[in-house]
Order: C-alpha cells, then structure tokens, then sequence
C-alpha cells in the first residue's frame, strides 16, 4: 500500500489509531494560524505516544529558525515547510524536509524544480491564508507530469472516495491528508480514516490482481 501521512493531528488518540490503520506518518502543525495548530507539549506527548517505524513530521510556515528548535525538542524526524521559504533556507537543514509547492498551473514544475534534490515536493491546492487543509484538489494531470521528474506527495483534497483515483492518476511517492478524514479541523473522524485506509487497501488489492492475470 501507498505511503500515508495524516496531517493536523492534534491528539495521541488519532495519532495511534492512523499509525494502527497503516499511516507511515502523522503530521503535527506548528504555524499559529491554522485551525490544527498544536502546543509543543502537545507534540511532545503525540510523539512519545507513536509506534516505531511512524514519522513524525512538523509543519511550518515561514519559521526555518523555529522549526529547527522544534524538531529538536519534539523529536521530529521530519520538517514541512508549506510557507515562502527560499531553497537556500533549508538545503542545509538538520533533520530530513519536505517543501509544499502550491498547484495553480503548469508554472508548478518550475517551482518543484528548484527545490533542493534532498527535499521531497508536496503537492496542494493553492491558499495563502489556510496553507494547506483546504479540501480543495489539485490538478492532478499537472501532478503527474511532476510525479514522474521527481518523488512527490500528494495532498489537496483526498479522501476515501476519491484517493484510489488520485493515486492511480498520479502515481505518487505517498499521499498527504488531513481535512478529508476530519469531523472538524485538528479532530479526526474515525469511520473516515478506516474508510480512507480501506479504499486504499481494495486499490492496491485490485492492481496485484491484474498483475497475476
């Protein structure tokens, strides 16, 4: 099964139960301005909390200096800069990184191009007051054509209706997702997350499938 990460968690209690579903990562956002923004005490206990071989990963917005101090204290593996922030700002960076690049059209694969070849690109729908959590998909031709010039994540939008079509679509290195298994931002709806997992699991059963046909 693909790569998931369930970003905008808030509690141990989602934390464990996506990492008890198959999530490879959970994501913790530590920008002030978003509805699912935790405490590093918080963070703290979230990642204590998660099994080994789960990532957990900080998202960030324009707080290179911060996130560093963060990871640190936390125990992040793993940074998300989703803000403005130039390649220089993190090429060097002391923990692993991926870079948001915001889908609006083509112009996208000249901005994925310039991330820094150590960095993965996510993918998400464009808004410069939410960063990220929109609900909102993606171009997913354009993520394709960016799929197969690098390793992506994809996110914008995914939800277990729609996430076996993405990824067949995209073909990408994992998938992000946050609102689409939510009851309300920073809280996750458990029958959504079982259904994300499920849709994903029938998927990925299906296309062993058709190569043992």
């Amino acid at each position: 099964m693909i790569r998931v990460k369930i970003c905008g968690v808030t509690t141990i209690e989602d934390a464990l139960l996506a990492a008890e579903l198959g999530a490879s990562a959970i994501g913790l956002v530590f920008w002030p301005g978003s509805p699912r923004v935790v405490a590093r005490e918080q963070a703290q206990a979230i990642v204590a909390a998660l099994p080994p071989f789960v990532s957990a990963v900080g998202v960030f917005v324009d707080q290179q200096d911060e996130a560093a101090q963060i990871a640190r204290e936390t125990g992040l593996t793993v940074v998300q800069f989703h803000g403005d922030e130039p390649p220089g700002s993190y090429r060097a960076f002391p923990v692993r990184v991926i870079k948001a690049i915001t889908v609006r059209d083509a112009s996208a694969r000249e901005e994925a191009a310039m991330v820094p070849a150590g960095a993965t690109v996510l993918l998400d729908a464009h808004d410069r007051v939410t960063r990220g959590g929109t609900g909102r998909t993606i171009d997913w031709s354009i993520a394709s054509m960016i799929a197969r010039e690098r390793r992506v994540i994809l996110s914008g939008g995914l939800n277990a209706a729609n996430v076996a079509d993405a990824v067949e679509a995209v073909q990408p290195y994992a998938i992000d997702v946050s609102s689409g298994v939510e009851s309300a931002p920073g809280r996750k709806d458990p029958v959504k997350l079982r259904a994300l997992f499920a849709a994903l699991r029938a998927a990925d059963c299906a296309d062993h499938a058709e190569l043992d046909i």
